[in-house]
C-alpha cells in the first residue's frame, strides 16, 4: 500500500575542512492532506542521527494551509570529517496542529544506512565537497 505522501526537495552540502553538514531544505509537493480544511500546515524537522540515537534536532519554519511549501531554508550540522561515515539526517515532515499534537506527514532519510537514493544522495554529497547536490525524495510512512 504505498500512498503518496509527497516529495521533499533539499540540498546537502559537506565541508570537510570546517566540518559543516548544511541541508537546505527548499520546497516540498503534493504533500498528503493531514486537516479538514484538504490542506497541511507543514514544516521539516530534520534530526541528526548517529547508530540510531538523536544527537541534535532543528526544524523549519511553518507554511500555513499549503501541500506545497516553500522554505530555501538552510540547517547546519557540525560533522567532523571522522563521524561522518556514521552520520545518518532523518528528516520528517510534520502537519503543525495549534490543537492535539503535530503528525508526521511523511519521512526520508539520508546518510550510510539509508536506502537507495538516500544513501545515493549522500554518496554524491561527499563525492563533491562544497558543492550544494540537490534531490527530490519521496516521502514514506513511518515505520
Amino acid at each position: 500500500d504505498n500512498v503518496d505522501l509527497g516529495d521533499l526537495m533539499f540540498s546537502l552540502c559537506y565541508l570537510p575542512t570546517a566540518g559543516r553538514l548544511t541541508i537546505t531544505i527548499i520546497k516540498a509537493r503534493n504533500l498528503k492532506a493531514m486537516d479538514i480544511t484538504g490542506a497541511s500546515d507543514p514544516y521539516v524537522k530534520v534530526s541528526l542521527m548517529c547508530e540510531g540515537r538523536r544527537l541534535k534536532k532543528r526544524k523549519t519554519s511553518t507554511k500555513r494551509n499549503t501541500l506545497n511549501p516553500v522554505y530555501n531554508e538552510a540547517i547546519v550540522f557540525d560533522v567532523p570529517p571522522e563521524n561522518i561515515d556514521q552520520i545518518n539526517l532523518s528528516i520528517a515532515v510534520m502537519d503543525y496542529d495549534r490543537v492535539g499534537h503535530n503528525e508526521v506527514i511523511g519521512v526520508c532519510q539520508v546518510g550510510n544506512d539509508a536506502e537507495s537514493l538516500g544513501r545515493d544522495h549522500w554518496n554524491e554529497m561527499l563525492s563533491y565537497p562544497r558543492k550544494p547536490i540537490a534531490h527530490w525524495h519521496p516521502l514514506v510512512e513511518v515505520s
